[in-house]
């Protein structure tokens, strides 16, 4: 787990627009837009929808125990509303009704939907323990019996078809404005199911501008620097291989050195009606390429292992998180989290969540320390820290202040084991090369993190996280995490 400087800054950050995410290289109306409870007619429906079923089986749990005459008319109320606060803070935390509801997988959606009910269960287990005898607590297996499998039956199969009508899951980039991109573009419109950002032009290309169902972000010149600045989730190079073979060529690099999945054309015309005997291969006339193997089962055993290790973490962690929380409310001014911009798979930002370990003016402070940095390249880096508070620099050597991360691991915006999420002025002044460590998921642990930390330079980090993304297997993250934590315990290398 790093211990980055501006990354690992106590301060809570500036606001989407300020100067520093400017330079993210993100799209800005993703940057603009802060994490809300259940954003959307879906979302809003499914908590609406949950709150009431919740309520429901909760009051006849009550009324199957007898409860509803044999106790105080005031608590049945008060553990229905405490059900529904926990389900509320809960899923705010998890993200739980959030944009990307749509596109998280089967899998996430089971994952997210088991912790908040569990995480009310666990609450009203505590409150019969400490309420007296006199006080019945409704069975919660009701609760696990009915709510949990109804709740996740609709939201699977009723409110996330819906969800993903209202909103495209991909952004996605034409390259080509000639025929083949204009009909590639209406066809993704149709779908629904991708966000086209707009196309590039190549030199030649002919037609009206005006016939496209996107913007024109620019030619083939400007294509570096449109990936550079632009979260893209896959390239659509929809040229002409006879007339167009080299500058596509040229698009077909550009995008493996940014670890940008891309799709060339399967076939040399748009087809309407005809499909290929295998359709699964070309469904939408093109073929697809990722920066990395594609390796679907891992993949998925990986994310299992994600979601069960971060529930079971948090979960025993829970006596710590709240000690810790309450020493740094205690020993120093300011929140007791802060959340950070960082860029995350295929440099979509996300809010990465730490125990604040800096005084709240550490961003400004920074500037002022520039020309102490004690690292290469744009990551800043200061062994004897002044920023960091007393209990932020026990809390940094030991990655204390990381745990709260496994939120972020359990929302699916980042991994166990995978490259550290840069903030996004690092992002901005990445070299090509470099960029490909956003092609995969952030971890809280990798290469680096085993290999020295802070004694190594940043080429040589660089080096390391393409090293891991290159030769990634479920049994090199097992390998990684296992040596993770010798050197968590001992604090090595870390300032």
């Amino acid at each position: 787990m790093d211990t980055m400087s501006s990354a690992s800054s106590g301060a809570a950050v500036g606001a989407p627009g300020s100067t520093s995410a400017q330079g993210s290289g993100v799209l800005a109306e993703e940057m603009v837009s802060a994490p809300k409870l259940a954003p959307g007619f879906a979302a809003k429906l499914n908590l609406s929808v949950d709150l009431v079923l919740m309520s429901v089986v909760l009051t006849a749990s009550a009324w199957l125990d007898g409860l509803l005459t044999a106790s105080p008319g005031w608590l049945l109320p008060a553990l229905v509303a405490t059900s529904l606060v926990v389900w509320i803070i809960t899923g705010t935390a998890l993200c739980l009704y959030d944009s990307r509801f749509a596109e998280r997988s089967k899998l996430d959606h089971v994952a997210l939907v088991s912790v908040t009910t569990l995480a009310v269960v666990t609450v009203l287990a505590v409150v019969d323990l400490v309420l007296p005898d006199a006080l019945k607590v409704p069975s919660v297996a009701p609760l696990l019996i009915l709510f949990w499998p109804v709740a996740l039956l609709l939201r699977l199969f009723v409110f996330r078809p819906v969800a993903s009508q209202e909103r495209p899951t991909d952004a996605v980039l034409i390259v080509g404005t000639g025929a083949m991109g204009r009909y590639s573009g209406e066809d993704l419109a149709r779908k629904g199911r991708r966000q086209l950002l707009g196309y590039v032009r190549f030199h030649d290309d002919t037609g009206s501008i005006g016939e496209l169902p996107a913007k024109v972000l620019g030619t083939v010149d400007d294509l570096e620097h449109i990936l550079r600045n632009t979260a893209v989730d896959e390239v659509y190079i929809a040229g002409n291989t006879l007339k167009q073979g080299e500058a596509m060529q040229a698009s077909i690099k550009l995008a493996e050195r940014f670890g940008v999945p891309f799709a060339l054309p399967a076939h040399t015309f748009r087809l309407d009606r005809a499909r290929p005997v295998d359709t699964r291969a070309v469904s939408d006339g093109f073929l697809h390429f990722a920066a990395v193997t594609p390796k679907p089962h891992q993949m998925a055993m990986k994310r299992l292992f994600d979601i069960c290790v971060s529930a079971v973490a948090l979960w025993m962690l829970l006596p710590l998180l709240g000690t810790v929380a309450l020493i740094v409310k205690l020993t120093s001014k300011g929140p007791i989290f802060f959340k950070q911009y960082r860029v995350g798979l295929n440099g979509k930002p996300f809010y990465m969540l730490k125990f604040r370990s800096m005084v709240v003016n550490a961003e400004e402070l920074k500037e002022k320390l520039a020309a102490l940095n004690e690292q290469t390249g744009p990551v800043f880096k200061m062994k004897n820290d002044p920023r960091i508070t007393g209990i932020g620099r026990f809390i940094r050597k030991f990655s204390i202040d990381e745990l709260p991360q496994f939120i972020n691991v359990l929302r699916g915006e980042m991994s166990i084991v995978g490259p550290r999420p840069p903030v996004p002025t690092e992002v901005a002044k990445y070299e090509t090369w470099q960029r490909r460590r956003l092609s995969v998921r952030p971890g809280l642990t990798c290469i680096w993190q085993v290999s020295g930390r802070n004694q190594i330079s940043f080429e040589e980090w660089m080096y390391l996280d393409m090293q891991y993304i290159d030769h990634w297997t479920l049994t090199s993250d097992l390998r990684l995490l296992l040596q993770t934590v010798p050197v968590v315990i001992t604090g090595r290398g870390a300032s």
